[in-house]
Formats: structure tokens, sequence, C-alpha cells
């Protein structure tokens, strides 16, 4: 099916990403298929990481920033007794060590890590030093300082521990790094330890049965023009959603056409919010998100384009 002449597509797509990939590559396999130019992931999974992730297309690109900030939840399998690299299985073993135990200390430990806690993120991270990613220096065995950062670790769930292999499912807020905190309990416990599986299950409440795959994705070039959108449409997530957490203000058509020029309309709201989402008439179509200043006037902040 040719694609040059469809009309645009705005939304967000989940994506289950596949191991041995970057998040990167899946963006721009993403943005082929569907023929787009405007997408953008929100907040990059490692490369043998697996599961959710966001994919914001056209106009959803602009509330990309508020799904980096939302919590996520993972499923991690961490080999003990050796410390690698990179924290996980794909750099190579600097140490093996015992694994020597009791379950008792391992709940103690899991439940150490529980709440809000300081992390500094890994050589290997994309955090930037001097305008280059950390990686990037850690490749030439370069190690440059790393402020810890607050993390908060919602949940830190045992599921199973069999022949030095331990799986755990983890909800965390933004900025956790799963290896880091797998090498902090590695370290906890006295034998060190790195991730070999990883799977990111959910992002904020966004659900697991709406993510499609990119072979899934690049099936549906073969369906007619009609039954494209049909079958696309099960998995494309209103671009709204993003920002469906600020209270709303629904404005008069009038009022909209201001709001688009770049004009402040009075309004009369009580609620505090940074932000509010802006609707317009009785359908309450979703238009952008706002600000209101001190003098009650919302401000229009990031709005859509009208397709």
């Amino acid at each position: 099916m040719c694609l040059n002449k469809i009309k645009v597509i705005n939304g967000i797509l989940l994506v289950d990403k596949p191991s041995n990939c970057s998040s990167n590559n899946i963006l721009q396999k993403v943005k082929k298929i569907l023929n787009i130019k405007k997408a953008g992931h929100t907040g990059s999974l490692d490369p043998i990481a697996t599961g959710m992730l966001p994919i914001c297309c056209g106009e959803a690109t602009k509330f990309s920033q508020f799904l980096i900030n939302i919590d996520k939840c993972y499923r991690v399998i961490a080999r003990l007794g050796q410390t690698t690299t990179t924290s996980d299985s794909e750099g190579k073993i600097i140490k093996i060590r015992m694994v020597n135990f009791s379950f008792l200390k391992l709940m103690n430990i899991l439940n150490s890590f529980q709440g809000d806690i300081h992390q500094i993120p890994s050589m290997y991270s994309a955090i930037k030093y001097k305008g280059k990613p950390l990686y990037k220096y850690a490749r030439k065995g370069i190690s440059v300082p790393r402020k810890s950062r607050k993390i908060t670790i919602y949940k830190l769930k045992y599921i199973n521990y069999y022949n030095f292999f331990l799986e755990l499912e983890i909800t965390c807020s933004k900025g956790t790094y799963i290896r880091t905190l797998i090498e902090d309990i590695g370290e906890n416990l006295g034998c060190g330890a790195h991730v070999i599986e990883l799977r990111r299950l959910r992002v904020g409440n966004y659900p697991i049965s709406k993510m499609i795959t990119i072979n899934k994705l690049q099936s549906l070039n073969s369906c007619s023009f009609k039954s494209f959108f049909k079958e696309l449409s099960k998995f494309l997530i209103s671009l709204d959603t993003p920002v469906s957490i600020f209270p709303e203000i629904n404005i008069s058509t009038h009022e909209s056409y201001k709001i688009k020029n770049g004009e402040k309309i009075k309004v009369f709201c009580k609620l505090s919010s940074v932000f509010f989402r802006i609707t317009e008439g009785k359908n309450r179509r979703f238009i952008g998100i706002g600000r209101i200043n001190s003098s009650q006037e919302l401000l229009p902040y990031r709005l859509i384009l009208d397709t």
C-alpha cells in the first residue's frame, strides 16, 4: 500500500521493542513504515531490553515530555556472583565472587532499596558530560565525575531465585537505571550482579494489550488503505493522554480562535496547576495545553495543528 498521500498520523504507539537493537533504531523503522517525518520515543531502553517503548507520532510529539516523567515498571533477571563492565550481559566480566547469603538477608536488602534512594548513573548511560554521552567516554576507558540522583523505587517485588539467577519486578520513578540498581543490590549482597534480561512491562497506565510489534506494524502495509487505518486505530492511543492528568478548561470556538493566534483569554478558574488541558466547544475537542497567569488569563503553551 502506498502511504505517500495518507492523512497525518497523530497519536502514540506502544511498540514492543525486541532485544539487540537500539530505541532509535526502532523509532526509525516506525517512521519508515508509517511514512512520517515527525516522531520521537519517550525514554530509551537498553539494546538488550525488550518491552513497552512509547513512540509519539505527529502532533503527539508536543507532549512527549510528560511521558518521560511518568513511572515505569520492569521485570528483570540478574546473574549474581558476576560483575561486568556495563552492569549487563553485554559487558566483560571483571569480577567473580562467591554467592552466599540467606533468604532473610536478600529480602532485607531488597526492602532497603524501596522508597527514595540516591543513585549514581552508570558510565554506560546516555547522560551527557560536556556535550558527549557518558558511554562514549566509557568505551575509551575514561571515567568522569557523576552526581548522584534522587530516584524513587515504589515497588521492588521478589519473583524468584534459582541457581544464582534473581528475578524481580520493579516499579520506579523517571531517571532510574535498572542496571545500576541491580549492581548496587549485588554489592550489598556481597557477591556482585549484572542484568541478563530486562523487559519494560508498563509506562504510566498504558495497557500491555495496546502494544504492537514491529513485525505486526510492517504487516499492515499489505492491507488496503481503509483496512490499514482500521487496524492501526486499534493500537494508536490518543495524543492527549500524556496530559490527561491536568485539569480541563473548556472554551468556546471564538476563544479557541484567539488562543490559536497567541492571544490571552480571561478565565475564572480556582484550580491550581502548572498546566491546563484546553478543550473546545460542546464536543470538548482537545486543542492543546496552556498556563494561567496571576491575572487569571489563559495563555497557550503547546497547541496542536488542525488536521
